[in-house]
């Protein structure tokens, strides 16, 4: 099974694609979708649209899991994330139709036993289920290979889960 995990976002969103089999999970790729500030919003949200479309077709997952939106201190950016996060639901599931969400909290309690770790416990545990050298940077892949060997890990017909 082919996963793509993916933390959502304006400027930076991260994207990682594992492969889970009877041998374990292995890493296919990571990185991340960047939009350049000086663009408008609505550009951006059309670059991260097209950008998902192409990271599906090259991949060709079984499955999309993205982490849900938290409380942000910022409310000026509540909004914007969360256009970019609709963008995303949405070429997923035209493309795909397959798409799970997972809060941090699950995503912190299936990776360290712990629900509320610290972001370094979580990345450390990315780096050592995938048998990684290093943390993968920057730190939206590594959260969004988490939010993939979440759902991995996680029964998948737990269906409040899937949009």
């Amino acid at each position: 099974m082919i996963i793509l995990g993916i933390d959502p976002g304006l400027a930076t969103i991260g994207y990682g694609v594992i492969k889970k089999n009877n041998r374990g999970i292995e890493v296919i790729d990571y990185g991340t979708i960047d939009t350049p500030k000086t663009e408008r919003i609505a550009t951006r949200l059309a670059m991260i649209y097209d950008a998902m479309k192409v990271l599906i077709d090259k991949f060709q997952p079984d499955c999309v899991a993205i982490e849900e939106l938290f409380y942000f201190r910022n409310q000026t950016t509540i909004i914007p994330v969360g256009q970019a996060r609709g963008v995303i639901v949405l070429a997923c599931v035209q493309k795909l139709g397959n798409l799970y969400e997972y809060t941090p909290l699950q995503i912190k309690q299936a990776l360290t036993g712990n629900g509320r770790a610290e972001k370094k416990q979580v990345q450390y545990m990315v780096k050592t289920i995938l048998g990684l050298n290093s943390i993968p940077k920057p730190d939206d892949a590594a959260d969004a290979l988490a939010v993939a060997i979440t759902h991995s890990q996680t029964n998948n017909t737990i269906s409040n889960n899937q949009i």
